[in-house]
């Protein structure tokens, strides 16, 4: 359950109070399949280790991604998206095949969203 304090007004609000951040949707595309912290840093170009941390945070306490610790030594954290954050993904596929149809002239996508 989300700990967001500002009311949102209709369905789309809520899920942009989500996604809201420089980072977040990048970092659900990354999460199309398990990572490690280490992983998503090096799949995700310029965001520091602390925003990303922040922000997996706040996925996380929205429901959106899962946060597993291993016993292992060294100890081993991994995330992964919940359903919800799949369900999201999904929902956020129809808006980034958008963005590449309607680019800026010589703007080149990075790569599609899996």
């Amino acid at each position: 359950m989300s700990v967001r304090v500002r009311p949102t007004h209709c369905g789309l609000d809520a899920a942009i109070e989500v996604i809201s951040g420089k980072w977040k949707v990048v970092i659900l595309w990354a999460l199309s399949d398990r990572r490690r912290f280490g992983e998503l840093r090096r799949l995700i170009p310029g965001v520091s280790e602390k925003v990303l941390f922040q922000h997996l945070r706040e996925l996380e306490t929205d429901g959106i991604v899962r946060r597993e610790t291993f016993d292992d030594l060294p100890l081993r954290v991994e995330y992964s998206l919940t359903a919800r954050g799949r369900a999201l993904n999904e929902a956020l596929k129809p808006l980034g095949a958008w963005g590449r149809e309607h680019l800026p002239a010589g703007d080149v996508p990075a790569r599609a969203v899996p």
